[in-house]
């Protein structure tokens, strides 16, 4: 399939706080980049993040990309949800300990509201450790109601507790950074 096909511009939150999370967030882009109906445009830098709901529960590992699609939401959902069971993803409890995570977090512009899928993702724009990593790799994002990231950013309590655990992503690369 040539780029040109792929013309919906989707990104992705993903986190996990199970196990070696940092592999977990690296097969989960390597699933995400292998399939032939999704480029990788862009991939944030691996944030970590105190847990949010559950507080008794290992720190979680977060970040985000872009990507371009042919896929329609549903079944850009379906593959999201099968890198989750992949990765041995058990959905036990709400904001429990999870192995791995994505969330859609835009499709275009659009909003759509399904019983399995909305977006832009409901909580998104209160969470640091969604909003950080999708900052950092689009600083001049605009949402559909006309408002910025930088607008949603600014107005976030709590993201002292999102720090960059590693620089950026490069495929080999995952590891706590030594800066």
């Amino acid at each position: 399939m040539s780029t040109g096909d792929k013309h919906n511009t989707v990104y992705i939150a993903l986190g996990s706080n199970q196990g070696e999370r940092d592999n977990y967030l690296a097969e989960a882009v390597q699933q995400l980049s292998e399939n032939p109906e999704v480029e990788m445009l862009k991939v944030s830098s691996i944030y970590e993040t105190a847990p949010v709901g559950v507080k008794d529960q290992p720190s979680f590992l977060n970040m985000a990309v872009k990507i371009a699609t042919s896929m329609p939401p549903l079944q850009l959902l379906d593959l999201t949800q099968e890198i989750e069971q992949a990765g041995g993803r058990k959905r036990k409890e709400k904001w429990g300990p999870r192995t791995i995570d994505l969330d859609i977090l835009l499709y275009n512009n659009e909003n759509i509201e399904l019983e399995t899928l909305q977006i832009p993702h409901p909580r998104m724009f209160e969470r640091g450790f969604v909003l950080i990593p999708l900052q950092e790799i689009e600083p001049y994002l605009r949402f559909g109601n006309g408002r910025t990231i930088d607008d949603y950013t600014g107005q976030l309590t709590g993201k002292e507790g999102v720090r960059k655990w590693k620089s950026s992503y490069g495929g080999e690369g995952f590891g706590r950074s030594e800066s």
